[in-house]
């Protein structure tokens, strides 16, 4: 049983990227669907869809890559907010990833959203990842 269900999908699409594989598996749930969800609005990865295993499901993340040789459009994934710790911002102190170019990716009450819709909506919450 993994405890932290959002650093082990970051894990494994990060493990995926290193790899250049075309496809990640990770458990599928309310919070992954919803981040899964971000990260092909914001265009890091191509599309995911839901399987149905029986007894559990599963997201098939499909990774984006760019040119010949297959540079990962994501380049970095970092957790920030930990079960031990978690971390929350105003939508005044909410940060700029990399001066805009990447993102945060945080849980509100709106639901799970970037930054940049937060501080748009003039709300905050708990900062989940940086993506860039």
């Amino acid at each position: 049983m993994v405890n932290d269900i959002i650093s082990d999908m970051l894990t494994r699409i990060r493990n995926s990227n290193l790899a250049k594989h075309q496809v990640s598996q990770v458990p599928s749930t309310k919070m992954t669907k919803n981040i899964a969800k971000v990260l092909k609005e914001e265009g890091f990865i191509h599309y995911f869809e839901e399987i149905n295993h029986g007894t559990y499901s599963s997201l098939l993340i499909y990774l984006k890559y760019k040119g010949k040789k297959r540079e990962p459009i994501i380049s970095t994934l970092t957790r920030v907010s930990k079960p031990g710790l978690k971390v929350y911002a105003n939508h005044k102190e909410l940060p700029r990833v990399l001066g805009g170019l990447g993102i945060a990716i945080i849980s509100t009450s709106n639901g799970i959203i970037t930054d940049r819709v937060a501080r748009y909506r003039g709300i905050g919450g708990e900062i989940l990842c940086y993506v860039w």
